[in-house]
């Protein structure tokens, strides 16, 4: 289903969303931005699972796959409370992963979270009205968005900016 955003159009001619969607068509996403204190570089990465789940194996394969294998040196790894956020496959990363530390936010505190400014960007900012006819063309656009946003630095940097906690000194991911 589109998600319906405020919008503006001409007096007495409401906009209309037409779709094909069923309730259950969807595609899921994980993401983490990560932080470089060296290089003073914020990171994108991300994975998109149309018509699927984000469990904690697919989470744990995804932080293996898509950022451990691109980051060097140390990785703080700070997420939500999530249930894909923990659990066996989380504790055999980190076994796996000696340079890898774990910590959680608290509890229902979003504003400390990066990637929850990340979220807003892009399902209202960007994919609000969007009406996708099929889930291949709703991934096909996520991609699409998430990779120009990878691109912008100073929109990166305002996810950071917008979470209140200090990121001095930390390669971090979220």
């Amino acid at each position: 289903m589109p998600l319906v955003c405020r919008t503006l159009a001409h007096r007495g001619q409401t906009p209309r969303l037409v779709h094909r969607a069923r309730h259950r068509d969807k595609v899921s996403v994980a993401a983490a931005l990560t932080l470089s204190p060296i290089r003073r570089h914020i990171g994108l990465h991300y994975q998109t699972f149309p018509n699927g789940y984000v469990n904690a194996e697919a989470y744990a394969a995804f932080v293996r796959r898509s950022v451990l294998r691109h980051q060097r040196g140390p990785v703080i790894l700070i997420h939500d409370q999530g249930s894909m956020h923990k659990g066996p496959f989380l504790r055999a990363l980190a076994a796996d992963h000696p340079r890898l530390e774990m910590h959680f936010l608290p509890g229902y505190a979003p504003e400390f979270n990066p990637t929850e400014p990340l979220w807003k960007h892009t399902k209202l900012d960007e994919l609000g009205n969007f009406v996708p006819m099929t889930v291949s063309e709703l991934d096909h656009e996520i991609h699409r968005c998430l990779d120009h946003t990878r691109e912008d630095q100073n929109c990166l940097r305002s996810f950071f900016a917008t979470a209140r906690l200090s990121w001095a000194g930390l390669t971090g991911l979220f």
